[in-house]
């Protein structure tokens, strides 16, 4: 396997860097603070293909190949962790499933209108009140056939986007047996009746990625609007998960990047007994260690994405990929911390809002515990 990227990779890279750089970096502080949107990065984002990187290119969108996806999402985690979780929400699971799944006239009625950048983001609403990681058997919200129209009935919790969406992809029950086949998709536009998105979350981290909880109060949409087969909704969304834990240890390598850069420069410029800190081996060791995590993590979600391209199983992968990303970015951002001492626990010095952003992402999209029972199940299933 060659890790080297091809030309058009590294102009992708440079122009979302860019783009984290001037657009995300700068109101990262702001964001977290003022719990908003950068509605401004998603207006400049959607023409350069932010917002459609899972959209075919004839639905307005970029397509691009899944390690050009972990690029980006470094460079928008590098930029600011709340945007760049908005944004995978937006690209991995608001649109991915229509993409793949979706009949031509969702493509067409939906896929352009949130890639342009000019409206709003898509949603995907799995998470119960009282199922959390048990998307088969946990699953309650239910859509029952009327007529040509699905009339649904039920809540949702930890709906990122859902008040900044155009649409909710719902996952609901089609069937009361509580089987594989036993779920399906179902798009549901936020304009629609008896649709009830509830107040932004107070969250620890990624105050400026908004999450819902949403209820379904007898919303009716047609038939049309189910995404992909009945019954296939389980194996559709553990499929889209696959790829979102790719993004998700993206933007975890961004968020540690960031702040081991961010502890680098404090490093030489912070005094301690007439010499800077950089000096101390204490302070050296814990960069090397930074940097090796950050290495390594990188290189492995790579083989991931790598897999993905190729049209290969990568189930084991991406949750390795995500595992090993995800809490390594919460050591290098607590060690960031470390090397700033007092001021680092300070509001005043990025690396709080780091550390904080970078506790979400072994939580989201499969807890840490869910991609060690997803390896440890390839593990045993060896002969």
């Amino acid at each position: 396997m060659d890790f080297e990227l091809s030309t058009e990779q590294k102009a992708w890279q440079k122009i979302v860097h860019d783009f984290a750089e001037k657009e995300l970096r700068p109101k990262a502080r702001e964001v977290d603070e003022k719990e908003e949107f950068n509605w401004d990065a998603a207006r400049k984002g959607g023409p350069i293909g932010l917002l459609g990187m899972s959209i075919p290119e004839e639905f307005g969108g970029s397509n691009v190949d899944m390690i050009s996806n972990a690029i980006a999402f470094e460079e928008l985690g590098w930029g600011c962790g709340s945007t760049a979780l908005a944004f995978t929400a937006h690209n991995g699971l608001g649109t991915a499933p229509i993409s793949l799944y979706g009949s031509s006239g969702l493509k067409q009625t939906w896929l352009p209108l949130v890639s342009s950048g000019k409206n709003k983001l898509g949603a995907l609403a799995l998470t119960e009140p009282g199922a959390g990681s048990d998307i088969q058997g946990g699953v309650v919200t239910k859509a029952e056939k009327v007529g040509n129209e699905w009339v649904i009935n039920g809540a949702k919790m930890w709906c990122t986007n859902a008040g900044i969406a155009e649409y909710i992809i719902a996952l609901v029950r089609t069937d009361e047996n509580k089987n594989s086949k036993s779920l399906s998709m179902i798009l549901i536009p936020t304009d629609a009746k008896g649709v009830k998105i509830g107040p932004a979350e107070k969250k620890m981290g990624l105050r400026g990625s908004p999450a819902h909880g949403v209820t379904f109060d007898n919303v009716h949409v047609p038939l049309d609007n189910l995404v992909g087969d009945v019954g296939k909704g389980l194996q559709q969304t553990l499929a889209t998960l696959d790829a979102g834990r790719i993004s998700i240890g993206a933007i975890s390598i961004g968020l540690a990047r960031a702040a081991m850069e961010i502890a680098t420069n404090y490093a030489r410029e912070r005094k301690a007994f007439g010499q800077a800190i950089s000096d101390f081996q204490a302070i050296q060791f814990k960069l090397a260690n930074m940097e090796t995590e950050i290495e390594l993590a990188r290189t492995y979600l790579y083989k991931a994405a790598w897999l993905k391209d190729l049209g290969r199983p990568y189930n084991k992968e991406a949750a390795i990929a995500k595992l090993f990303a995800t809490e390594m970015a919460e050591r290098v951002c607590y060690e960031a911390i470390q090397i700033h001492g007092g001021y680092g626990y300070s509001r005043e010095y990025e690396v709080e809002r780091m550390y904080r952003d970078a506790r979400l992402m072994t939580i989201g999209e499969g807890t840490s515990e869910i991609q060690r029972l997803v390896i440890s199940r390839h593990v045993l299933a060896r002969e």
